[in-house]
């Protein structure tokens, strides 16, 4: 089994600018999941943002990004970031979470979703917010 943590970006409508950008600058391949394709869309003018993207570099640099949605608060720099903790299998991603959700608040409880086996988010009692996730291709509405 293997884990690593993964910096994710929050942004305000600007997540796809930003990966084509960091993609520029580290190279490698750019992915990018909208509202409209998790079926998720809560705001119809927010459907093509970045529900969840990521650019990985063949260096091995990997980085996560999405857009906040406006129902969520959001200040450029106070809440610019998650720790991402993705796993191969839900044992180990159960076991961290387990023991990070001590004190915690928790803004999605660990469990299956769309786009991933397993997924959560949390707060941790420091005031980091920690995403967990089983790794998974995304096969949702028009992925193959």
């Amino acid at each position: 089994m293997s884990v690593k943590a993964v910096t994710h970006l929050n942004f305000r409508g600007d997540a796809r600018a930003a990966l084509t950008f960091y993609r520029s600058v580290f190279g490698g391949d750019m992915s990018v999941v909208t509202y409209r394709d998790t079926g998720d869309v809560q705001d119809p003018s927010q459907a093509d943002q970045v529900s969840w993207g990521q650019v990985r570099a063949e260096s091995g640099l990997c980085l996560m990004a999405y857009d906040v949605p406006s129902n969520l608060p959001w200040e450029r720099g106070e809440n610019a970031f998650f720790v991402s903790v993705r796993g191969d299998g839900a044992e180990e991603i159960t076991g961290y979470w387990e023991k990070l959700s001590a004190g915690a608040t928790v803004h999605r409880p660990l469990a299956p979703s769309p786009w991933a086996p397993l997924y959560g988010m949390l707060s941790d009692r420091f005031g980091v917010t920690w995403v967990l996730d089983v790794a998974s291709e995304y096969h949702g509405p028009g992925k193959p």
